[in-house]
């Protein structure tokens, strides 16, 4: 059976001060709330990383994860964190590859592959954002387009390092555009991956892979989405920055 995951991506939101009020409020919701075959995932800016681990110890469905990591192990790289680093934090999750990474620091297919090799060589299990475009979108492969970033960015790897990645798909036109994706259109691809990676590792595979969907899902459609088969989750922005909000997505299931 496929983990259950919802994953928060704060971004660059949050004083330090609100920052350790709404863990400590996702923290007690956990507790009380969220089913236990449900993992929880609150990806914070890195400067909360630690402390915001320390304040969910104890609650086994529930960890923090990095916004990204760099590809390389150490040396002159100004501001930038290393996968090592990150695992001596205790941090046990990386976003890699997501949508804002590849629009504004121009991240490679080719840069990712390498940030995937160094989160699972330190222990992190990767969640790999692929998505398209509007203008993709109309095209006429948008589907071919997606899973080429699979191809390009994680199909290098063994079947043994391929089956720890959790997939997260970003609809990018429907972010923050005004535009929808149906459950119908999230289904359509999230299957559409899954047969992709059917046919570079196995069905056994595919199968045991979350594919998580991350085009603005909230506390309104969460439960419509999760009710499609091959999506097992959700990379939920903005609504993971409201306790209450997240949860209720959480306990969607």
């Amino acid at each position: 059976m496929r983990k259950k995951i919802v994953a928060g991506n704060w971004k660059m939101n949050k004083t330090a001060q609100e920052a350790f009020v709404l863990a400590t409020e996702v923290a007690e919701l956990v507790k009380s709330s969220v089913s236990a075959d449900v993992q929880v995932i609150m990806s914070t800016p890195a400067l909360y990383l630690t402390g915001v681990n320390q304040v969910i110890e104890g609650i086994p469905n529930l960890a923090v994860a990095a916004q990204n990591c760099h590809e390389k192990a150490s040396g002159a790289y100004t501001g930038e964190i290393s996968a090592a680093m990150l695992a001596s934090a205790g941090v046990q999750y990386v976003i890699l590859g997501h949508s804002e990474r590849r629009q504004y620091f121009a991240e490679s297919n080719e840069q990712l592959a390498a940030k995937t090799d160094a989160a699972l060589a330190n222990g992190l299990t990767p969640l790999f954002c692929c998505g398209e475009s509007l203008e993709t979108r109309e095209g006429a492969d948008f589907l071919g387009h997606v899973a080429q970033q699979l191809t390009e960015s994680l199909f290098h790897l063994s079947a043994e390092d391929f089956a720890k990645v959790v997939i997260a798909y970003e609809p990018i036109w429907a972010i923050g555009t005004g535009l929808t994706a149906s459950s119908d259109q999230a289904q359509e691809m999230h299957a559409y991956l899954r047969a992709h990676i059917a046919k570079q590792y196995g069905q056994n595979i595919a199968d045991s892979i979350s594919i998580l969907y991350g085009g603005s899902c909230n506390a309104k459609n969460a439960k419509e989405l999760f009710a499609c088969p091959d999506v097992d989750g959700g990379l939920i922005g903005g609504a993971s920055l409201v306790a209450a909000d997240f949860i209720t997505i959480a306990t969607s299931y």
